[in-house]
């Protein structure tokens, strides 16, 4: 499977009852392994998890701290841009800010951003004097 395939099929495993907004999110690690994530709500909103936390928490799990390329896909008219924390998280996680994350709908439609695009000016470690490994 390729990036897209892993988002959309691991979006079928989101639990979503409360939305009924179920999202996907795969991510390239930089030895080329790739990693999925589903968003899981939780009857205490906002207590759920959101794919693109899924997919890093996977690949951190895994051993990996760096990722090359990301794609998230929802049920959506158009493509939806991951949220404020998941953008943060991205940025912590991606190569640099090149990378590019690939939004997308199950319908097909695509919109690919960097990282700098989406979180412009993000908030790094080197502003806190902390060296990144």
């Amino acid at each position: 499977m390729d990036l897209a395939e892993t988002a959309r099929a691991v979006r079928d495993n989101a639990y979503a009852p409360y939305s009924g907004f179920k999202v996907g999110a795969a991510l390239q690690g930089a030895d080329g392994t790739l990693f999925a994530g589903c968003n899981v709500e939780n009857v205490a909103y906002p207590e759920g998890t959101c794919a693109e936390a899924g997919a890093i928490a996977a690949m951190v799990a895994a051993g990996q701290t760096r990722f090359e390329a990301a794609y998230v896909v929802a049920d959506s008219p158009t493509p939806v841009t991951p949220c404020g924390g998941c953008r943060q998280k991205l940025a912590e996680f991606a190569r640099g800010p090149d990378v590019v994350v690939t939004m997308a709908t199950i319908g097909g439609e695509e919109m690919s951003l960097t990282i700098a695009e989406l979180l412009p000016g993000a908030f790094d470690a080197a502003q806190m004097d902390i060296a990144k490994s």
